[in-house]
């Protein structure tokens, strides 16, 4: 009794911790978001914020630096607890990179923030190795349900992404209260999150035709993104050796593709944009063109997620194969904004339980489905380069198993 107790006291404390920062963390991005669509010339200076927020991070931040990756590092082998100066470091990174324009979501920071405010609670009470591990994944979860409004998806996200093909179920109620909980607090705090379509269930010879090709063009893109982003950052590691400069080249870049007439749909958060996807027929390259400036930013070392992006260039990739069966254009935007980040993250259950909460249960097949695809044409590649391989792919060899994306070559 003690012990249950005990931790219901620690998830609500979590849950109102990083709910209510997130729920701070949403309406200052909203805000900062509104002030650059209102100032385009902010863009302009990129160079300048990436070049404070690079120097911040290598004079006062250099483990933080980790980001997700440190967060599942703690996880796999904890040896001490997650500096809280992480909170406040990406918060303020996220918010300056979307006040200039800077390709990037908000999920790294949600994630990032409630890990470590959830990881705090070991400076203030007695909690042994299994513990500590806990808190964090109650922390991912608090902070991916209270950026995204899916609690479900959050819970599963958070004993999904650790290991691929490996579920943590023992955790998995502490972390739907915790989800909802935290979710509950964000909507004190009148925090509105997006609302979608909801897509009905249709089944048509060319409409599974089309789900299932664009499921496999999922994986692919999700591939392709992965391996933009981490080419960037390993060249940009090796050729600019001063850490401050490499967001500074990655602004200059950014400025210079506005410049020569990149549409500003493509920089920021994107969410206008994604929803336009659901009733517009958009321009065929639209996902290339978030891919690029996405992988831009993120590799030159900006700050803020990957995930709203993925769901920016799975929407417009959905768009553009909704041509094979206009009338479903709703249903195929759906299904690409989940299975590009399924491909991208190794996380098909979450992915496909978050398009049952955003889109409706009624198509939930199809989510299942292409988010599988998705996962399993992306092969071992992950934008959280942390993740340990619990089980391999189809076609990859028992030789992974046990090692982590990053040792792969």
């Amino acid at each position: 009794m003690q012990f249950l107790c005990r931790w219901v006291f620690y998830c609500l404390l979590i849950s109102v911790l990083v709910g209510s920062v997130s729920a701070f963390f949403l309406i200052a991005l909203d805000f900062v978001t509104e002030v650059r669509e209102k100032n385009t010339f902010l863009v302009y200076l990129l160079p300048l914020v990436g070049g404070c927020i690079g120097w911040v991070y290598h004079r006062y931040g250099s483990r933080v630096n980790q980001g997700n990756n440190l967060l599942l590092e703690e996880i796999h082998s904890p040896s001490s607890v997650i500096p809280f100066r992480m909170t406040p470091f990406v918060l303020l990174g996220t918010l300056g990179t979307h006040l200039v324009g800077g390709s990037a979501g908000r999920e790294g920071t949600a994630v990032q923030m409630g890990g470590s405010i959830a990881h705090q609670l070991a400076r203030f009470f007695p909690f042994d190795r299994k513990e500590h591990q806990t808190l964090i994944i109650l922390g991912i979860s608090a902070g991916f349900s209270a950026v995204f409004g899916t609690p479900f998806a959050a819970a599963i996200f958070s004993i999904e992404v650790i290991q691929i093909g490996i579920y943590r179920w023992k955790l998995f109620l502490p972390s739907l209260v915790v989800a909802w909980c935290s979710h509950l607090v964000c909507l004190i705090w009148k925090v509105k999150h997006t609302i979608f379509p909801m897509v009905p269930f249709q089944l048509e010879l060319n409409l599974v035709l089309g789900i299932f090709l664009l499921s496999i063009a999922s994986g692919l893109v999700a591939k392709v993104f992965i391996h933009f982003t981490h080419t960037i950052s390993n060249y940009s590691q090796k050729l600019i050796l001063y850490p401050p400069l490499r967001p500074v080249l990655g602004g200059l870049i950014l400025v210079l593709l506005f410049s020569l007439g990149v549409s500003l749909d493509y920089f920021g958060l994107g969410v206008p944009f994604i929803q336009e996807a659901f009733t517009e027929n958009l321009p065929d390259d639209a996902f290339l063109w978030k891919l690029l400036l996405t992988s831009i930013t993120i590799g030159f070392g900006f700050k803020g997620g990957e995930v709203t992006p993925l769901f920016f260039i799975g929407a417009t990739l959905g768009n553009l194969f909704s041509e094979i069966s206009p009338p479903h254009m709703v249903l195929f935007v759906s299904v690409g904004f989940v299975a590009v980040f399924s491909g991208a993250t190794n996380t098909p259950l979450a992915c496909a339980i978050m398009g049952m909460e955003l889109f409706g249960f009624s198509a939930g097949i199809y989510f299942l489905v292409a988010t599988q695809i998705s996962y399993i044409m992306s092969g071992h590649m992950s934008i959280y380069p942390s993740q340990v391989i619990g089980k391999k792919k189809w076609f990859r060899p028992h030789s992974h198993v046990g090692k982590k994306i990053s040792e792969l070559k």
